[in-house]
């Protein structure tokens, strides 16, 4: 019995959670939600520092921001430790209550232009990981 192998079930799998070597992982996909237009680059102080970086394809982070006094559904947006801006609060109820259970989410670039030279418009696409 020591040498026998085991059969690997969802189940068995989803209790051993993300232990697992990298080769035993589950398959994971990306799930497109969302165009978005970035809110908020006009607040981010290092947005001048951050454009030249930003460009189509670039994969940026999402962070909950429950504690945003002026949206509890607020999600950040942010290359590398940079939050340039939020996902539109119009769009974010929905990927909140669903970051706020354990999914994850991310952004990837789809255009960036510079408007009266003073607005970095950051054109996104929303992903989901499966």
């Amino acid at each position: 019995m020591k040498n026998q192998i085991a059969k690997i079930s969802p189940e068995l799998l989803e209790m051993m959670g993300s232990k697992l070597p990298n080769s035993l992982q589950p398959f994971s996909r990306e799930i497109f939600l969302l165009d978005i237009v970035v809110a908020g680059t006009t607040h981010c102080e290092d947005i001048d520092y951050v454009y030249p970086y930003l460009e189509k394809g670039l994969v940026l982070r999402m962070q909950r921001m429950p504690e945003n006094k002026h949206d509890e559904n607020a999600i950040a947006i942010y290359f590398d430790d940079t939050r340039i801006g939020y996902v539109p609060r119009e769009l974010n109820l929905v990927i909140s209550r669903l970051m706020d259970a354990g999914k994850a989410f991310f952004c990837r670039v789809e255009a960036v232009e510079l408007v009266n030279d003073y607005w970095v418009k950051i054109d996104a696409k929303i992903y989901m990981v499966e």
